[in-house]
Order: structure tokens, then sequence, then C-alpha cells
């Protein structure tokens, strides 16, 4: 079994200090989540440890890393920059990286200003709205959720932020799901004020460079068996379908590695190791 204790690190980026961890041996893998922290991928990490040094970090901000001025909204690609800067400071050799959710869309900006930094990317639902037909009315709903936020607070813009990325996708009653311990539930909701006033708009907003991605470097584009009509997961088709790749499916939801880390584990290996 791999050493689930990962030695702990900082690293000074202009407006931030970033909070990362390294645990494992091999090739490098950087995992980004985005509002996630680098708790959310601890059982993931572990479960690819024995194969590679996997690296995660909390975004600026966020959990264990600061920002100078937290009135300042978050885009992806000042993000992009500093898991550039992260990169570069473990040495820059193109690493294999896993983004997840917003996550996943910091990645898509990485690869387009730095894809000499990138051997894969695997950009697992990215909630990509500009390329949806119908992103005129996603968006609209997005900036309803902020407007809540900004009047009626963090709970009824949470509510409707739930219900807007199930979308009109049928329930998964039987879906694993995962439950967060009450420290995690608390780091979450710490996060919750930061990513409805400076993370949900800039994320979604962002539109992927098609043409540049094309000719970046490797991208697997992935989604979740169970999430499959929910908002997140129609975004993902839909940057595969202007990408012109097959999207790969991991087991489980949106989250679906915070359930099933292993299973996830072994997809995750597979798509990094096989040939192209």
């Amino acid at each position: 079994m791999p050493d689930s204790d990962p030695t702990i690190h900082t690293l000074d980026v202009p407006g931030a200090r970033l909070y990362y961890e390294r645990r494992g041996s091999g090739p490098l893998l950087l995992m980004i989540g985005s509002p996630m922290d680098s708790t959310g991928f601890a059982p993931l990490a572990n479960a690819l440890a024995d194969h590679y040094t996997v690296v995660t970090y909390d975004p600026r901000g966020i959990g264990n890393s600061s920002l100078q001025d937290t009135t300042q909204d978050v885009t992806p690609e000042q993000q992009a920059d500093d898991v550039h800067r992260l990169l570069s400071a473990l040495g820059g050799q193109p690493a294999d990286v896993f983004g997840s959710s917003g996550g996943a869309v910091v990645g898509l900006a990485l690869v387009t200003a730095h894809p000499d930094q990138v051997r894969t990317l695997v950009t697992h639902e990215p909630p990509v709205v500009e390329l949806l037909p119908d992103k005129a009315r996603v968006r609209a709903q997005i900036q309803d959720i902020y407007d809540t936020y900004r009047a009626e607070g963090v709970d009824k813009a949470m509510q409707k932020f739930m219900a807007h990325a199930a979308g009109d996708a049928p329930g998964q009653e039987d879906a694993p799901r995962w439950e967060p311990s009450p420290e995690q539930m608390a780091r979450m909701r710490a996060t919750t004020d930061h990513f409805l006033a400076h993370l949900l708009r800039q994320t979604t907003r962002y539109r992927p460079d098609i043409e540049a991605l094309r000719a970046s470097t490797r991208i697997v584009v992935a989604g979740g068996t169970t999430s499959k009509g929910q908002l997140a997961n129609r975004t993902a088709v839909a940057l595969a379908d202007q990408l012109g790749t097959t999207m790969v499916d991991f087991p489980g939801d949106h989250g679906g590695f915070l359930a099933l880390p292993e299973q996830c584990a072994r997809v995750l290996d597979q798509v990094l190791t096989e040939t192209t």
C-alpha cells in the first residue's frame, strides 16, 4: 500500500500563496479542483500513489491557500497561471493532469497557454457553458444564482445552484454517494462564499479556444456514468463534440472519484497509460 501521508509544501505566486501536497512515486500527476481543495482528491491520490507522484493543491483563496485581495474575482486563466508556476516549481517536466469541474476548466486554460507542460489532460465534466446551444438561458440562471447570493445569502443561492446543476436529468437514487466528514463539511462551507462571489460566474463564462486545444496536447474529455443529462455532463459532451473526440465514462456522478476512488483510479490509470 502507498504511504497515505503526503509531504506538505507552499509556493508563493503573484497575489497568493499556494498550499500543495505530494505523495507517491512515478510520473507526475497533478489533480486540479475548483472550488474543491486538496482534501477531496486524497482518496483518489492515495489509490494512485503506487504508480504516480501525485500532487494535489488548494486553489488561491481556498482551503490552506491564501489570497492577498479577497475581494477580487478569480478567473480560470489566473488559476492556470498558478498551476503553470506550480508545475515549474515541481521541475518543469510534462505532467499528466486530472481536472474536475471548475478544475477541469482550469486544465483547459492551462493547456491553451502552456501545452508543453502537460502530457495528457483528463478534463472531467468541465462546466463550459458557452459551448451549449442554450447558453443564454444557462447564463441567465447562473446570474440569478449570483443575484440570489447577494440579496438572500449563501443558503438560498446554494439551493438554486444544486437544482441548476442537476438540470432536467432523472434522479440517481441508487448511485453511490460521497458522505463528507464534519471537517470536510466545514471546509466546504468556508469555501462557499468565495465560490459564489468570485468563481461561479468567472468559471462558467470561460469559452475554450477549440482550435488552440486541438493543436495543444492530448485531451481526454470525461463524464460520470450516473450524471448523464446534468449540466456539467452536457457541457462535457459539447466539448468532446467540438474537439471531435469520444467521451470517456468514469464511475459515479460529477464527483464520482469521491465515492468510488479505487474504481475511478483504475479508469484514470488506463486512460493515462494507453497508447495514443
